[in-house]
């Protein structure tokens, strides 16, 4: 290990909260490892991570933390199947397990720290839970409004009914 990596940082959360991370953990974040002052060896830094809630960058800690000890397998796409347990490993797939406002705020801290592995993981969990859902399950799930008319979308669903057809 080099010794730049060696010791700890300090992130800080949108509320202010600290979490005291050993420096090769939290250099999984590219922005983390791009904000780190090699020149600073006297105190312990302070990376604020003000996009990040304090609950959401502790679970972020620990999945770098446990990356760090036992790194993810690939993702193998296409998905050969929709249940997470049979892509990633046990830990991984209970670890996104989660709410479903948790699991957003995680794919949201892992594209903002930069974290590919975390991003790969979320994403392939909210791929999983869209797998097979209708247009209108997937607009419950992620809160969208219905662009159209009821009116409009019988159009619609008439212009388009011969792409369906194969599906029943």
């Amino acid at each position: 290990m080099d010794s730049e990596d060696s010791g700890n940082i300090n992130l800080v959360s949108k509320e202010g909260d600290t979490y005291e991370v050993q420096i090769s953990v939290a250099k999984l974040s590219k922005l983390v490892e791009t904000t780190i002052d090699d020149e600073n060896d006297e105190d312990v830094q302070e990376i604020p991570l003000p996009n990040v809630k304090a609950t959401v960058l502790a679970k972020v800690i620990e999945f770098c933390t446990h990356y760090k000890e036992e790194p993810m397998t690939a993702i193998q796409t296409p998905l050969k199947s929709s249940k997470i347990e049979e892509l990633v490993q046990k830990w991984y797939a209970d670890f996104v397990k989660v709410e479903q406002v948790l699991l957003f705020e995680l794919v949201t801290a892992a594209n903002f720290m930069d974290i590919k592995p975390l991003l790969d993981l979320t994403c392939l969990a909210v791929a999983v839970m869209i797998k097979g859902k209708s247009a209108d399950e997937i607009r419950k799930i992620f809160n969208i409004s219905n662009d159209f008319t009821p009116e409009e979308e019988a159009a619609v669903r008439e212009e388009n009914k011969w792409c369906e057809q194969d599906l029943k």
